[in-house]
């Protein structure tokens, strides 16, 4: 009997060691902080790009297709003016096609590029993205070439003013330039690069586009 009773307290003091070390170990365990990501492509159909322009479509499209099934794509489209031509899931591979082939046709009435304006939207709805629980980033997508009305391109001294007050509500908020000449992605870094750092800001030719995408993505912890 006395054994009995010896093997039986073993067992139940067996069994508490293990539900103590189990919820110890739940305890310990550290569930992944996970938020999803509002990427905001812009791009560049403007004349000066049509060269490329297939191209980018395509890397738009296998970008998109990395992001996590919870991520949201809106993209811009820049030429004489900016406008969204595609918002949803960033999985949505048909529909981002279709949407990019209806919308970045060549206009020869259209000249100039809005870069301005196609950024300055893009600010506007990574502000708004994040008010819904969303990481924005942005990656601007063209030759950054600076063509038709002044007013609506680039303001290289103002942007920086206000991606640092972006970067101040949103603070893992990232960037990536891609397609433009050495020259422009230099100066990209020159302005941005003290506001963004080095991790948050991705500058690419297309000659390195895979390791710079794989860059960005890590930024957006992806």
């Amino acid at each position: 009997m006395n054994k009995n009773m010896i093997k039986l307290a073993i067992v139940i003091l067996a069994a508490l060691v293990a539900v103590i070390l189990l919820f110890v170990g739940l305890r310990n365990i550290k569930i992944d902080d996970f938020h999803p990501a509002a990427v905001i492509f812009v791009i560049d159909s403007s004349a000066s790009n049509q060269q490329k322009l297939d191209e980018q479509k395509n890397f738009v499209s296998q970008a998109c297709k990395r992001l996590d099934p919870e991520d949201q794509v809106k993209i811009i489209r820049v030429s004489e003016d900016a406008y969204l031509i595609y918002e949803g899931s960033a999985l949505s591979s048909r529909n981002i096609r279709k949407s990019m082939e209806a919308f970045t046709q060549y206009d020869e009435s259209e000249w100039g590029t809005a870069y301005g304006v196609g950024v300055n939207k893009a600010i506007a709805y990574a502000t708004s993205m994040n008010e819904e629980g969303y990481t924005p980033a942005i990656v601007v997508v063209g030759d950054l070439e600076n063509e038709g009305k002044k007013d609506k391109q680039i303001d290289w001294n103002d942007l920086p003013k206000k991606i640092k007050t972006l970067k101040t509500n949103i603070p893992k908020f990232a960037m990536m330039f891609v397609y433009a000449h050495p020259q422009k992605l230099d100066m990209v870094k020159t302005k941005l690069n003290p506001v963004l750092g080095e991790s948050n800001l991705i500058v690419s030719t297309e000659e390195n586009l895979d390791k710079s995408l794989s860059r960005f993505l890590k930024a957006i912890e992806r």
